[in-house]
């Protein structure tokens, strides 16, 4: 070892200690700050949102039902999957009074049109959007001589059960996560029966990009509901209803 490296060692071992100490300051400060945030924030007095607002009161499923009252029940799991890789699934979302198709298209004086035309009579109401309209047509997937089926490309009908197949020949990747769970929804038992929705249960098949949603309210938060400075839920309606009968009777 050189007298230079010996002359060396010491010097770096107080710019290490020195560099060790000016840390030292800082770590205390920033320690201070976020004890001083944190007490400031636990010393804030509850927030309490504006009387009418949705925040305001807590709610339950029942109050959305278009959201919370979907078929989710187990009925019409056999065995999960099955034979053929065939699958339990829920009923297909049809519109009231629509199915069976054959009830009207199988009349005699209504034979199968397989002209590409804007729809005036009946269905008009059923458009093509964000479907590749451009290329598509009822017929492309509705089975031109049984409407109770649909078609593959190919040919082959299928019922409207098993539309998961049809919509697998152009959504490849999406139709091989729906299979293991990955994509869509399922209820039922990890090591037992389980009952698959299928696409249509969440996509409008003429239709399919999902519109905006409109957002929950958010929950209620646990120190609003110990505050006792404001009646919440039904004791907020209870000591309304003696306000509106005073009202009432001043009119």
């Amino acid at each position: 070892m050189t007298e230079n490296t010996k002359s060396d060692a010491p010097n770096q071992e107080a710019l290490a200690i020195s560099q060790t100490g000016a840390l030292a300051p800082l770590l205390v400060l920033a320690g201070i700050t976020l004890f001083a945030v944190l007490g400031f924030i636990e010393n804030q007095p509850p927030y309490l949102p504006a009387e009418g607002v949705l925040a305001a009161v807590p709610h339950s499923p029942s109050e959305f039902p278009a959201i919370f009252d979907q078929d989710d029940s187990l009925l019409g799991l056999d065995g999960g999957v099955g034979d053929g890789g065939m699958v339990a699934v829920a009923g297909p979302p049809f519109s009231r009074n629509i199915f069976p198709c054959m009830d009207c298209h199988g009349e005699a004086d209504l034979p199968p049109n397989p002209e590409r035309r804007e729809l005036v009579d009946k269905h008009a109401n059923i458009k093509l959007i964000n479907h590749d309209e451009q290329h598509r047509w009822c017929l492309d997937c509705h089975d031109l001589k049984d409407r109770d089926f649909l078609h593959l490309a190919g040919g082959e009908k299928v019922p409207f059960t098993e539309s998961y197949r049809l919509c697998g020949q152009c959504h490849g990747p999406q139709y091989k996560d729906w299979k293991v769970g990955i994509h869509g929804k399922r209820t039922g038992y990890w090591n037992g029966a389980k009952r698959y929705l299928l696409c249509v249960n969440c996509h409008n098949p003429h239709n399919p990009r999902f519109a905006s949603l409109k957002p929950l309210p958010p929950p209620v938060r646990p120190h609003f509901l110990r505050a006792m400075d404001r009646p919440v839920g039904a004791a907020a309606a209870a000591a309304a209803e003696p306000k509106k009968k005073e009202e009432s009777h001043a009119e």
